[in-house]
């Protein structure tokens, strides 16, 4: 049998590719510390694997869920955004409940776009956003991110004719994979650069609850107008360590959630009602586990960056996301120096140019080990004489 030319077309799956170079390693008996994955290594908080045992023993949750998801979930939802960002969304018609954001990402080009139509992705970026591009049969053009613009794209680089093409642009804020993070000011410009050119904003929020120094992530739905063009998507996998539970929201532009509701009522019948019920109760619940977590998350990063500059590696603490986006030595590419790490220090992390063109001269790595992992990964590195303290 023949795959379809469609299945044929889509990318190299960049996670699969790196699980098998880490589970071949192991496969050999090799200590390997995985920093490559975004996959959190923290249980989910008891309070709501109560709240699925609970649901999960009501028969009536064992009968299909409702297509556009439980109300229960909407509304909580929309009393989120209330409390921790003060933005008004009304929970029947600007809420659409996501088998995890990844299923919303990679639907919204089929839902929104045409055939040859052109959408807008930041470089680096999350490596699924390319799914949509080829599974909706439009195009795409890139936004460079570089560090010395603290890793926002710069609408005025553009060319005008890529600013009149677009229709559809995608943004992520803390991000992935360079730690960056936006201000109020920057979505604001973000607005205004949209509605000039009737586009449709995107706003991957999958890194909301995690902002270090104090500072917590901005909603791209505070800034003023964001509802007139665009949306947000929320998952509970990182805030909540539900990564396999698979729920996740939208929120935003009634239209735009109409559309995802829409293809969604062709494609699935919503989530497992009990899973539902428990993500409701995460969102309106204490948010000490969240508080909790992200302070875990700092403490890492801060170990991370304070022994790789101990070695004389010259890095840049991340403002945001469990992800630190550090600079390979001179002499290597991205893919080199992290195909070295794994080789000579049992030490995996994901090369920047698998999250783009612009992404070459880094690596990505996870703060999703504990400190003494991380100290151990950086000794590690320390034996192969890079870098000069």
């Amino acid at each position: 049998m023949e795959f379809s030319k469609k299945l044929q077309q889509l990318p190299p799956q960049f996670f699969a590719a790196l699980v098998q170079k880490v589970n071949s390693a192991l496969e050999e008996g090799r200590d390997v510390i995985n920093l490559g994955q975004g996959n959190p290594d923290q249980p989910t908080p008891p309070h709501i694997i109560q709240a699925l045992q609970e649901a999960a023993d009501n028969p009536q949750n064992h009968k299909y869920s409702p297509f556009r998801g439980i109300a229960e979930l909407r509304q909580a939802a929309a009393n989120f955004y209330k409390r921790e960002y003060n933005v008004d969304i009304n929970p029947d018609t600007e809420v659409a409940i996501l088998g995890g954001t990844k299923i919303g990402l990679v639907e919204l080009p089929l839902a929104v776009l045409n055939p040859g139509d052109t959408m807008l992705l930041p470089d680096p970026g999350y490596p699924d956003y390319l799914s949509g591009v080829v599974l909706g049969d439009v195009n795409f053009e890139v936004m460079p991110l570089f560090a010395e613009n603290n890793f926002l794209p710069d609408y005025h680089a553009l060319p005008n004719e890529v600013k009149e093409k677009a229709k559809l642009l995608y943004l992520n804020y803390p991000n992935n994979p360079t730690g960056g993070t936006a201000t109020l000011a920057f979505f604001e410009e973000t607005v205004r650069f949209a509605k000039e050119h009737n586009i449709i904003v995107s706003h991957d929020f999958a890194y909301g609850a995690i902002g270090f120094d104090g500072n917590k992530p901005i909603s791209f739905l505070q800034a003023e107008g964001a509802k007139d063009i665009g949306i947000e998507m929320y998952t509970l996998s990182k805030t909540f360590n539900m990564a396999g539970w698979r729920i996740g929201f939208a929120v935003g532009n009634a239209d735009i959630i109409a559309a995802i509701n829409l293809i969604q009522d062709h494609l699935f019948c919503s989530q497992f009602p009990a899973i539902q019920q428990a993500a409701a109760a995460a969102l309106t619940a204490s948010q000490e586990c969240a508080d909790e977590l992200r302070a875990t998350y700092e403490r890492r990063r801060n170990v991370l960056i304070e022994e790789a500059q101990r070695i004389g590696w010259q890095v840049t603490a991340p403002k945001g996301s469990f992800f630190a986006w550090l600079p390979v030595p001179v002499g290597y590419t991205s893919e080199q120096f992290a195909d070295l790490l794994l080789e000579k220090a049992d030490i995996a992390v994901a090369a920047g140019n698998g999250f783009g063109q612009y992404g070459e001269g880094y690596i990505r790595v996870g703060l999703l080990v504990s400190e003494e992992r991380l100290r151990e990964a950086i000794h590690r590195i320390e034996q192969l004489q890079l870098f000069t303290a």
